[in-house]
């Protein structure tokens, strides 16, 4: 699968999609082939802020545990209940049905540093 170029990517493998001024956040294809099957996914609550670095959740797969990392700041405004049921999401589609968050971001500068698809590619591919 090829890293979809209408996102945008942080180190630690969270897209982020600008949606009419709010910013729809999940994991990249890469993070969850690396991560293995997803058994459960844990998520901020609606209202809760998130800061940028800041663990915002966790996945739990058969390999490991792992935190989310927020790739900007804000205010969570819609959480992705699917996931409570569907965990697999995340490895089945995690572009599109295992979108985990949306936030109201407080700033949007950070956005503007995050990395495109082709930079993203480059730093998993080890260029």
């Amino acid at each position: 699968m090829t890293t979809p170029t209408q996102y945008v990517y942080s180190k630690e493998h969270v897209w982020v999609k600008e949606e009419n001024g709010q910013s729809r956040l999940g994991i990249t294809q890469f993070a969850q082939s690396e991560l293995g099957d997803i058994v459960f996914v844990e998520l901020p609550e609606v209202g809760e802020t998130i800061q940028t670095g800041d663990p915002f959740g966790s996945l739990e797969s058969v390999k490991t545990v792992s935190e989310l990392y927020a790739p900007i700041s804000g205010k969570v405004v819609e959480v992705n209940e699917e996931l409570d049921d569907s965990p697999e999401y995340v490895n089945e589609s995690p572009y599109e049905q295992a979108w985990m968050i949306i936030v109201e971001p407080t700033d949007r500068t950070e956005i503007e540093s995050l990395m495109s698809a082709t930079e993203y590619d480059k730093m998993t591919s080890g260029e």
